[in-house]
């Protein structure tokens, strides 16, 4: 696993919306307590999130679903609320380093994009834009529309990055799991947490 050696330790916001990719929310919350670099993990999960969670991967239960997630006591990540609109991640001067939204469902998207932060994953990603601290929204649906469309650049010139949950397959996968950690990894690398053994392109030498 990475080590953290002096650097400070990275708090890291996780939130978990109502589209299709439970699978994906599940392998970030694992990564991100395996990583040493790590120190704090502050997981939102939404209503829709939840019935995500307990439909895909035959999870229930509010209380208990970081050890469910997991499959044991967590070491670093405390579940949020999302109702708790005075949790420590709707504050600016709470040190988050970064926020993702995976999934980020359409409905999870245009309250960003717009500023409705009536709830806290909608506040702490708000919060995220005006500190400029980096916001990546994987969203998951298709075919777009317009509105999702606007809604993205709306985003993404606010300061979000629009990271679209797309499976690659230029690495061989052999399994679900090595999809799902592919893309996972791109993400943490993309914020800063390159993860050991990640896939990296490297182009064919060419003759002559």
């Amino acid at each position: 696993m990475p080590h953290a050696g002096d650097t400070p330790k990275r708090s890291i916001t996780l939130a978990v919306t109502g589209a299709s990719g439970a699978l994906y929310a599940r392998t970030m919350l694992e990564a991100l307590e395996a990583d040493e670099r790590v120190g704090c993990v502050n997981l939102v999960v939404s209503d829709n999130g939840l019935r995500l969670i307990a439909e895909e991967l035959g999870l229930s239960g509010r209380s208990d679903v970081v050890r469910q997630l997991l499959g044991r006591a967590p070491r670093k990540t405390q579940l949020q609320s999302n109702d708790d609109i005075g949790a420590n991640v709707a504050s600016g001067s709470y040190p988050t380093d970064a926020m993702i939204v995976l999934p980020c469902s359409m409905a999870a998207l245009a309250r960003i994009a717009n500023g409705l932060a009536s709830k806290l994953i909608d506040r702490a990603a708000d919060v995220c834009l005006k500190e400029r601290i980096p916001l990546v929204l994987c969203v998951r649906e298709t075919p777009l529309n317009r509105v999702h469309l606007r809604n993205m650049t709306l985003a993404a010139e606010a300061g979000a990055t629009i990271y679209p949950v797309v499976p690659a397959f230029y690495n061989h996968p052999q399994s679900l799991d090595d999809l799902v950690r592919h893309f996972v990894g791109r993400v943490l690398k993309h914020i800063g947490l390159p993860q050991p053994g990640a896939y990296i392109w490297k182009a064919e030498e060419s003759g002559g």
